[in-house]
């Protein structure tokens, strides 16, 4: 490219290219800072400072645009970075830059070069989305087009409007008709530029019997038309849609055009399908838009060129009009607008636009043709065979509910069930969608929320797959993705149900119903002290559960649990994951219901001990108080003294006996250390109470995770075994511990060689539990007192 700006007489340009090439490498791939340097640039860069007087050169400059834009990298590392745009994408940079250097030319030479670009550009799109005879307004905004064209539409039909404004509008209202699957907020929009109330606006509804759901209803406009005729108001436009912002539905826009030359209504089309007008077989009902009176393009995401206008090509033979609309201006710098794309659509030519458009269809066909293959994938515009957008959805066929969504509820089931089914099947695919645009980050995904149909998928690559470069690999692995998250889907779908009925059933839990997991279900744990009316931060709560999180993730296994609020309160609850495989759902309720009541007891058991302890304090001291006392009258005032103290003792000593006092902490009481200075040993007290723990406990095998469900056969063999050999330990032990007098019973087992015979066992026995020999049945010697 260097070779060819030494070509240009003019070194302005040249340079500029020049600069523009430098200035694009330095912010794409120059190197970051250190340590050091980041965190001075942190405080240069985010907190504003003083102009500098002797001013900075365009590295520094530019060292400051890109820290200003990669500086947040590392914080928010989920942040999508900014895409590496080809050549293209710096033609279309330098349009911007070629914009300001041409506004420096004189009058006469800005008005011949701002007048070529515009046709230029007028007429290479009109030929390439076949709109004949068409003009173009280039705007940056994507509805301001329509918003003119409303305008113009305005100053048609009233032709006092100009000089009357609003006045003229009092007598017959004028009314814009919108179909109910329009973008959002594009109604409020044209009212805002308008200056008209909301009431000049009508949501036309989509087919709700015949057709698709997201198309209008060409019948019901029709009725909606005559209406407003017969009341005095006056149809003004229409906006039909060729490819709807959700899902990419093309209207009837054929008979749409009939209706509106009937009534003398005008039409405006947009949506992502118009970009198919280049290929060379269309649609009919695409194709059909041609004969519209407007239609808004967006050339920049169709063909991934960057600060692109958007275009709005109309038909219209009074100049006067539009330039009072503001469609055409006599300043330089708004014809300038269409230099960006100008100089982009010379650099790709013909065949290369219609390459990209082309490709980006491939990639929308060979993604549904393979989502066809796939089960429990529901595919929304299978009509749309030539549609550039692909919508989709995870669902199932659960036992006695609808397969299909639908708004009609079915008799045989009931609503609520019908709303439990659809809000778990939209956490799924929501959870579904943003797994796979972490895994495909070049599929350019898009999860969005459905009237009807729920939570969908959106592959729209028209608009994604120029700026990512997303290729027929990419939708392979995105199907592959899709493939291998299905079994993790069906497996969830099928255990939240047997989840609902456990939690139900045990005691203690509480089903908790968030509508956004998307896992196996949320339980909540009910204390003794749980308020079940109150909505509000519970502490002893949140501690228990706490606790419990804790010791589930010890569990180390393949499910995941987190700790949140409550999905209509603040109170703490127990989220559980996604299943990729079979769980024993009862092992892990009795668990976590077990865990739970063993973790409330040990914290109530702890509050009680220092209850305990406290008041146990409080009376060794009032004992030791009052045996302080008793010595004192024991021993007298005299031997309190330190000197005749001393001499007293020696002459008389006193034996006095150490009391004290020691704290069971597993009794709860106060002792007497009498016991612990006679026999030199602490007794052994109170067994503490054993652990709670589940009612059966399974046996895993080697390897085997928690909560894994093992096969019904060998559970059932190892208990079986298991029970036994119990059993057969305990029948020994009776046998060895208390035998018959005349010998063994009968069947039983031999003697070992070497074991004394039964009478000797068990007077053996005795003696080892403390019983004296009768050879040592002899008078005992008691031993001396000062010896003990």
């Amino acid at each position: 490219m260097d070779a060819s700006l030494e070509k240009i007489a003019d070194p302005t340009l040249a340079e500029m290219g020049k600069n523009l090439k430098e200035a694009m490498k330095m912010l794409e791939h120059s190197q970051r800072r250190t340590e050091e340097e980041n965190g001075k640039k942190l405080v240069s860069g985010d907190i504003p400072g003083p102009l500098q007087g002797s001013g900075q050169d365009m590295v520094s400059i530019l060292q400051l645009v890109q820290n200003l834009m990669h500086g947040e990298e590392e914080e928010e590392s989920q942040s999508p970075r900014i895409q590496n745009i080809g050549e293209q994408g710096h033609i279309a940079l330098l349009g911007h830059s070629l914009g300001a250097y041409i506004s420096t030319l004189d009058k006469e030479k800005l008005r011949k070069l701002t007048t070529r670009i515009l046709s230029d550009t007028t007429l290479w799109l009109c030929r390439i989305f076949r709109y004949e005879n068409g003009c173009a307004y280039f705007h940056e905004e994507e509805r301001e087009g329509l918003a003119k064209i409303c305008r113009l539409a305005l100053h048609s039909c009233y032709e006092d409007f100009v000089v009357d404004g609003f006045n003229v509008l009092y007598n017959k209202k004028p009314v814009i008709y919108l179909s109910a699957a329009a973008r959002p907020g594009l109604g409020q929009y044209l009212c805002n530029q308008l200056g008209l109330p909301f009431p000049c606006l009508c949501r036309v509804p989509c087919n709700t019997m015949f057709g698709s759901q997201h198309q209008m209803d060409v019948a019901f406009l029709e009725k909606l038309i005559k209406e407003d005729v017969e009341r005095g108001k006056l149809p003004l436009l229409l906006v039909a849609n060729a490819g709807t912002a959700a899902v990419g539905h093309t209207d009837k826009i054929g008979r749409l055009k009939e209706l509106c030359e009937q009534y003398g209504i005008w039409l405006h089309v947009e949506g992502v399908n118009l970009a198919t007008l280049a290929l060379g077989y269309v649609s009919s009902s695409v194709l059909a838009a041609t004969k519209c009176d407007s239609m808004t393009l967006t050339p920049g995401p169709w063909l991934g060129l960057p600060a692109v206008p958007a275009v709005t090509l109309y038909k219209h033979d009074d100049p006067a009009l539009t330039l009072v609309a503001g469609l055409t201006s006599n300043k330089p710098a708004d014809k300038l607008r269409a230099l960006p794309l100008w100089l982009s659509l010379q650099y790709l030519g013909l065949d290369g636009i219609v390459e990209r458009i082309k490709h980006a269809c491939q990639l929308s066909q060979r993604l549904q043709e393979s989502l066809k293959k796939v089960n429990h994938i529901k595919i929304l515009v299978e009509d749309e065979l030539s549609s550039p957008v692909v919508v989709f959805r995870f669902f199932q066929e659960l036992p006695g509910s609808d397969p299909v969504p639908t708004a009609v509820p079915v008799p045989n089931m009931a609503p609520s069930t019908v709303g439990r089914e659809r809000h778990s099947c939209d956490a799924l695919n929501r959870w579904l969608g943003e797994q796979l645009k972490q895994l495909v980050p070049a599929s350019g995904l898009t999860v969005m929320d459905l009237e009807v149909e729920g939570v969908c998928i959106r592959f729209s690559p028209l608009t994604t797959a120029a700026v990512l470069g997303t290729r027929g690999e990419d939708v392979d692995q995105l199907v592959a993705c899709i493939q291998s998250k299905l079994p993790v889907l069906t497996c969830t779908l099928q255990l939240r149900e047997e989840f609902k009925q456990e939690v139900t059933g045990t005691a203690g839990l509480l089903y908790v119903d968030d509508p956004n997991w998307p896992g196996i279900g949320v339980v909540r744990y009910e204390h003794a002290n749980d308020d079940k009316n109150s909505l509000k931060l519970d502490p002893e709560g949140e501690k228990i559960h706490a606790g419990l999180l804790k010791k589930l993730h010890e569990l180390e296994s393949d499910l995941t649990f987190k700790m949140g609020p409550e999905y209509k309160s603040m109170k703490s609850c127990i989220y559980i994951g996604m299943a990729s495989d079979d769980v024993d759902i009862s092992e892990l309720v009795e668990t976590i219901a077990v865990t739970a009541r063993e973790i409330e007891e040990n914290s109530r058991l702890l509050e009680n001990m220092t209850e305990v302890v406290r008041k146990g304090i409080q009376e060794a001291q009032v004992q030791l108080q009052k045996a302080n006392e008793e010595r004192l009258l024991e021993e007298g005032v005299l031997r309190q003294i330190p000197v005749v103290g001393s001499v007293l003792n020696w002459f008389s000593p006193v034996q006095a006996s150490q009391k004290g006092r020691t704290f069971n902490l597993t009794a709860g009481s106060l002792e007497s250390t009498e016991h612990t200075y006679v026999y030199k040993a602490q007794g052994a007290g109170v067994t503490p109470p054993q652990t709670p723990s589940g009612t059966r406990a399974k046996q895993r095998l080697p390897g085997q995770k928690p909560f894994k469900r093992s096969l019904r056969g060998s559970d059932a063999l190892s208990e079986t075994s298991s029970v036994s050999h119990v059993e057969d330990l305990e029948k020994l032990e009776h046998l060895s511990g208390v035998p018959e007098p005349d010998g063994l019973e009968p069947g039983g087992p031999e003697p070992h060689p070497g074991a004394p015979p039964p009478q000797e066992a068990e007077l053996t026995g005795a003696f080892q539990n403390g019983a004296q020999r009768p050879e040592d049945d002899r008078p005992q010697v008691e031993e001396p007192e000062s010896l003990r």
